[in-house]
């Protein structure tokens, strides 16, 4: 028998409607479409239904326990981030010299409170200080050392994003070489955003733009490097969860925004570091390392955010979000694509 709205334990005004729920199927069409659950891309779920996806995501990032996972994140991304910086220097600076180097990973980290960048600073000009021989001679051996380490911070970061999307872990051999490609990408990434921002000048000066022309190159290039950011986050989100990848334009939308909240919360949290923050007084000569600590479990929560947000818009459509031939739910190989999100 076919329950109605306002029957004994069905939905109505005092208690919102549910998936289990029986009703009429004219009613199911119509409540599908106003929740978009034929939606073929996250812009086509209307507001209604992105309401009942942020419900979900704030629920989940309880249920996942995403603070303490970010927090543990942010102490692996805080080993890792001194052997990627050796990688990094040593693939850059068999292009460069050091002192280059030196002064384009400064400016990249402008994004990063004063105390961080001191760390990052000093960290930065032992490396550069060594022997110009061993940068190149011994390149390969310390890059496959240091992107052997640096991995153990990504591969940390893809356990929990397979927890945003209710996946099981890869094997070790599997995950750690993923996690090494990963590493290895986001280097390359790097080198070119430093490339970026160190030829920007010189091009300028070799075309002759005019004075509109140079503040236009000047400021354009860090959008571009916020666009790298979204791509990069976007392969991260296909490729680290253990399952059937999502079409493209289900992981774009996650990515975008936490480009965003990333960089809004690294503004925000440097101008409270800077103006408010007593971090100093409280921890002396830890201070940076300290400042360095908070930012990158900042990072870690609002890349994690974006994962759950990715994770929950797949669960608001009815359709196949997976690549290939569209399958029925419960065979697609990924678990948000299998199942369908509360609606409220």
């Amino acid at each position: 028998m076919e329950h109605r709205e306002g029957s004994t334990g069905t939905p109505g005004p005092h208690r919102p409607a549910k998936e289990t729920d029986v009703i009429e199927p004219a009613q199911w069409r119509q409540r599908d479409r106003r929740h978009g659950r034929d939606a073929e891309s996250p812009g086509g779920i209307p507001l209604r239904g992105w309401k009942d996806t942020l419900v979900r995501v704030k629920k989940q990032l309880d249920a996942d326990h995403m603070t303490i996972i970010a927090a543990g994140v942010a102490f692996y991304a805080m080993l890792a981030i001194f052997p990627a910086l050796i990688a990094l220097v040593s693939v850059y600076g068999l292009v460069f010299s050091p002192a280059e180097v030196e002064a384009q990973i400064q400016a990249l980290s402008a994004v990063l409170p004063n105390e961080a960048r001191t760390v990052i600073g000093g960290q930065l000009e032992a490396l550069v200080q060594r022997p110009r021989n061993t940068l190149g001679w011994g390149a390969v051996l310390g890059i496959v050392g240091a992107l052997w380490t640096a991995s153990s911070g990504t591969a940390n970061m893809m356990e929990a994003i397979n927890i945003a999307y209710d996946e099981r872990d890869r094997g070790f051999v599997k995950a750690r070489a993923l996690a090494v490609v990963f590493t290895f990408g986001l280097i390359v990434a790097v080198v070119v955003a430093l490339a970026l921002v160190a030829l920007a000048p010189a091009l300028l000066g070799f075309i002759g733009l005019g004075a509109v022309g140079r503040a236009a190159v000047q400021w354009g290039r860090w959008p571009v490097l916020a666009l790298l950011v979204t791509g990069g986050l976007a392969l991260l989100y296909r490729y680290a969860p253990n399952r059937k990848r999502a079409k493209l334009r289900w992981v774009t939308w996650g990515s975008g925004i936490a480009t965003l909240l990333w960089i809004a919360a690294s503004i925000g949290f440097s101008l409270y570091v800077e103006n408010f923050g007593s971090y100093a007084q409280s921890y002396g000569a830890l201070a940076g390392v300290i400042v360095l600590m908070l930012w990158l479990f900042i990072s870690a929560f609002v890349i994690l955010l974006g994962a759950e947000l990715n994770a929950e818009l797949e669960a608001q459509t009815a359709r196949d979000s997976t690549v290939g031939v569209d399958e029925p739910r419960g065979g697609r190989g990924a678990r948000k694509a299998d199942v369908l999100g509360e609606v409220h």
